[in-house]
């Protein structure tokens, strides 16, 4: 994948600050890669239950799919390109929430 630059201003933009722009985005990306864990999870777990130790075609079953999820987006990147153009809705908590 090739390096993509980041222009801070229009990052800082989406927010009050730089530090709740990066906060925002870093949330959103683990839960994109709490769901991608538990996708790929959910596709390993029919091939692990039926596998036995001379399977070969298990094994290249599982490489297929987990060479899938390599190739897919990172979460970060996912996450700060919803972030950039505006598909990203957040709210903080109020301390009235918190109690």
């Amino acid at each position: 994948m090739a390096i993509e630059t980041l222009d801070l201003e229009k990052f800082e933009s989406k927010t009050a600050n730089l530090y709740e722009s990066i906060v925002v985005a870093s949330m959103r990306s683990r839960q994109i890669n709490d769901s991608m864990k538990l996708e790929l999870n959910q596709k390993l777990e029919p091939i692990i239950a039926k596998e036995t130790e001379d399977d070969t075609i298990m094994n290249q079953d599982k490489l297929n799919i987990s060479l899938e999820f390599e190739v897919r987006q990172k979460p970060t990147i996912q996450s700060v390109h919803e972030l950039m153009e505006d598909r990203l809705n957040y709210r903080f908590k109020n301390e009235k929430d918190s109690e």
